[in-house]
């Protein structure tokens, strides 16, 4: 794979980067001087990505054989990798809001933080957080109500509230603890033949796992501060969950909505 590295400058200052020309469906088959005319937004003006990012190393033919490398962090640029079909993206920092939203296929790794909105409404392809994500990811855009339908997301730290709001498909492991309202509305819009969508939590939530779900499959090794009063017991079952064999509660709900959704939480 041909690596394309990005080096944020440090002596030109900006607020908030728009950047989704950051994408191996952008720059493939551009010499290195037509990627630093690419064009990226700071509010309504628009700069060349040259501007704050030395850019070096080789660029692929075809987007499949494209990487980029965005060595440092990058906390205030948006939009990392939204929109790819395939390809790789490297992050060795932070990033900012959208990274990897509406994604269709390849594959990112951010070596840091996570702002909002990340991955929302993905369908395909492999995300790899390797620090904390702030609320809203594989959720939908705001005023939509479809969430993510493909793909996976592993997050390896904590995530913020309303992971995968209206997730239609795809799976999403948190390694750590989860913000309030994970999963809710999940399974909206999704046919009973469709596969279901798949939260796994091994930490702690706070409360409102699953709300007003429809379908899908929402895995919880820690604690539940507050559970859902739509969600009824359901037996118990031993499943092997990312490797773990362990013995789960299983509650049927949300009954506020369709209730054919599962919560499995480990006893």
């Amino acid at each position: 794979m041909d690596r394309l590295t990005l080096t944020p400058k440090d002596d030109v200052d900006y607020l908030v980067l728009e950047a989704p020309v950051i994408a191996p469906d952008i720059v493939c088959g551009k010499t290195l001087e037509e990627i630093a005319e690419l064009p990226v937004l700071e509010g309504n003006t628009q700069w060349p990505l040259g501007r704050f990012f030395a850019i070096s190393g080789k660029v692929a033919d075809s987007v499949e054989d494209q990487g980029i490398i965005i060595a440092g962090d990058v906390p205030r640029v948006k939009y990392i990798g939204a929109f790819m079909t395939a390809g790789a993206v490297l992050c060795k920092g932070d990033v900012d809001m959208y990274c990897g939203a509406w994604m269709k296929g390849g594959r990112i790794r951010v070596k840091g933080d996570a702002d909002a909105f990340c991955a929302i409404q993905m369908e395909g392809g492999d995300i790899l957080f390797e620090g904390n994500v702030f609320d809203y990811c594989g959720a939908s855009y705001r005023g939509d109500w479809r969430g993510m339908k493909g793909g996976k997301i592993v997050i390896n730290g904590n995530a913020g509230q309303s992971v995968g709001e209206y997730m239609m498909g795809g799976t999403i492991t948190v390694k750590g603890d989860v913000g309030i309202n994970a999963g809710i509305h999940m399974g909206k819009g999704i046919g009973r033949k469709d596969p279901p969508p798949t939260i796994i939590i091994h930490g702690n939530s706070p409360g409102r796992v699953g709300a007003m779900m429809n379908r899908g499959n929402i895995y919880v090794f820690g604690k539940i501060g507050a559970m859902m009063p739509g969600f009824t017991p359901n037996g118990t079952e031993e499943l092997e969950i990312d490797g773990v064999l362990t013995t789960f509660q299983v509650l049927n709900g949300d009954h506020a909505e369709l209730g054919r959704g599962k919560l499995f939480v480990k006893m």
